[in-house]
């Protein structure tokens, strides 16, 4: 290890930054350089003193003592006929642990969607014999265990791992500038991947393309935003992460109601929702031909011509319906009757020209939120009793105050009056009052656990309308998994390809994710896919380093033994652990 100085000269003044860093040998005899540890801008003494360290971690290997193997009271073994090696007991060590179980279920879950059939014709190899299809995997893997930076994959993540001995590479494999040419090579594949993966998802689960979710998302960015001339799809918009002050990408998403992705897209952060389905619905018809399909939204995302035109092309759709919605067919679904759908749930059907109206009312709904609605008003009605007990408070910190409750209590915040001082004028029990607007609670009452859906399925039960629609939560948890384990957010490139590419190698990291959930959905009932890597990743690889009396050095690979829970595990899933990799021989340490 050494240190690596990098200058750069900023307003006029140079600056020095120092980096860890280590030098690794790989195939050919070639010499690569992995950044271990990032110092920073140092002074003269911390160098020195870093220097000191480096030395005295990468000082003389002390001389080695040989001890006989066998005793000399002993009489001596008989000498077989092959080549003998003696090792010596004394010297054997355990080095570089690294997790091993997790890495190999996600090669085995890129195996069984048979991913290289499609990759190897479309990834050859470099001339200097870069495998980039070993890369990619190498990332799709990285994404779906322990999902990061391409820039912590090359600095920590692959050593650590057994990615290289499952691959058959070297450290080569984890340079950081290979890892962002192969991210430019993937996007024009793209399209052809979702048609494969439609026959993929049809052979393994039998899954069926005439109902389809979508819905939007967003994920932001940590880096500056693009100038205004700019054109780039990094934009600032409606955050779903709560993070208006970055800019962001809007992804649209489409799946089957068992959960296989079908094919998604990126637009600008700034991009309506209304303003994406159209294309989509032409895309999917031009891949998955045209014939009747059901398409599932939530609401906000069809406008009334986009809906106009999806029944003049005879393609079917269900989809919620804003509250607004609601006051202009209210009136006429009172004079409708209650239908039971299930236990606790009952219907009204309201039948238009050439669509109709389902009023659904939830029992569990209603009880789940009228709580929360109490919760919020009970916070909201403590914080007005307290500001107005105040012995000393203007008006202005009044207002101030009541705005931050106003936003704590959301859509609530409309179901109390409150009386606000006129300027100049003190607060007190007579300038600032608040009460109950008794009229808008009974009305919250009559709506709550109630939501409307619209639809033009013809002959259609309504219960079956209901179950369609809650098969939007798929689509829901599809973006939490995205987000949440394999941490799509936040994005840190600045070139858009690369954006993009991130964004993909989360997809197919998705489409793994999704093929061990559905694995396991039918044999390990209740496990989710981040608790079976977890169990797996537990399974470690150790190289068991056999030093000879002739100065050479068995080396053996070992994954250790699962315990008895992963066995379990395995056997539930029918998923059988490879032989272990046979023993090698190096003609020194």
């Amino acid at each position: 290890m050494f240190l690596r100085e990098k200058t750069r000269t900023k307003d006029g003044k140079t600056h020095r930054y120092w980096s860890v860093v280590e030098n690794r040998r790989i195939s050919g005899g070639r010499v690569i350089q992995r950044q271990v540890l990032y110092l920073g801008e140092l002074n003269d003494n911390q160098r020195a003193g870093w220097v000191r360290t480096i030395e005295a971690v990468a000082g003389e290997k002390p001389t080695a003592r040989q001890v006989a193997l066998f005793p000399d009271d002993r009489e001596a073994l008989p000498i077989p006929d092959c080549e003998t090696v003696q090792v010596r007991l004394d010297k054997i060590e355990l080095r570089c642990p690294r997790q091993w179980g997790a890495s190999w279920l996600g090669l085995y879950l890129w195996d069984m969607l048979e991913l290289d059939i499609f990759w190897r014709s479309r990834l050859p190899s470099s001339r200097k014999g870069t495998s980039w299809l070993n890369m990619l995997k190498a990332l799709v893997c990285y994404r779906l265990i322990d999902p990061g930076s391409e820039f912590r994959f090359h600095r920590e993540w692959y050593v650590r791992s057994a990615m290289g001995d499952l691959l058959g590479e070297d450290d080569s494999l984890a340079q950081k500038d290979k890892l962002y040419r192969c991210l430019d090579l993937l996007l024009e594949h793209r399209d052809e991947l979702f048609g494969f993966l439609k026959g993929q998802w049809g052979k393994l689960f039998g899954a069926k393309y005439d109902v389809l979710l979508y819905d939007l998302t967003s994920t932001y960015f940590e880096s500056e935003p693009p100038a205004a001339d700019a054109v780039s799809k990094k934009r600032f918009g409606y955050s779903r992460d709560k993070r208006s002050d970055c800019v962001q990408v809007v992804v649209a998403l489409v799946l089957t109601p068992e959960g296989f992705p079908v094919a998604y897209e990126v637009y600008p952060g700034n991009t309506r929702d209304t303003a994406t389905l159209e294309e989509f619905l032409d895309r999917i018809e031009k891949r998955y031909g045209k014939f009747r399909r059901t398409w599932l939204m939530d609401r906000g995302i069809p406008t009334e011509e986009v809906l106009e035109k999806m029944r003049e092309r005879g393609i079917d759709y269900l989809v919620g319906t804003p509250k607004g919605h609601l006051t202009r067919v209210e009136k006429p679904l009172l004079e409708q009757t209650w239908m039971q759908a299930r236990e606790s749930v009952r219907v009204k059907i309201l039948q238009q020209e050439s669509e109709f109206y389902v009023y659904v009312e939830s029992q569990d709904r209603v009880a789940k939120e009228r709580s929360m609605r109490w919760r919020r008003l009970r916070r909201l009605w403590a914080g007005l009793r307290e500001l107005r007990n105040r012995k000393v408070l203007t008006r202005d910190d009044l207002l101030m105050h009541i705005g931050a409750l106003k936003k704590e209590a959301g859509r609530d915040f409309r179901l109390v009056n409150i009386s606000i001082p006129k300027p100049q004028e003190p607060v007190n029990e007579n300038t600032f009052r608040f009460s109950l607007d008794r009229e808008r609670l009974r009305q919250a009452y009559r709506r709550e656990g109630r939501y409307l859906l619209r639809s033009n399925m013809q002959a259609t039960a309504p219960e079956t309308v209901w179950e369609n629609y809650l098969l939007l939560t798929r689509i829901e948890q599809a973006f939490k998994d995205l987000k949440g384990s394999l941490s799509i957010r936040p994005i840190w490139h600045q070139l858009e390809r690369r954006i993009e590419a991130h964004i993909f190698v989360s997809f197919l990291a998705f489409c793994l994710h999704t093929t061990l959930r559905n694995l396991a959905r039918g044999r390990a009932a209740g496990l989710t896919s981040e608790a079976i890597l977890e169990k797996l990743s537990s399974i470690q690889m150790i190289d068991v380093h056999l030093p000879t009396t002739d100065g050479r050095h068995i080396v053996m690979s070992r994954y250790t033994q699962p315990e008895k829970d992963v066995v379990l595990l395995l056997a539930q899933l029918g998923l059988t652990l490879p032989e272990q990799p046979p023993p090698k021989i190096y003609a020194s340490g």
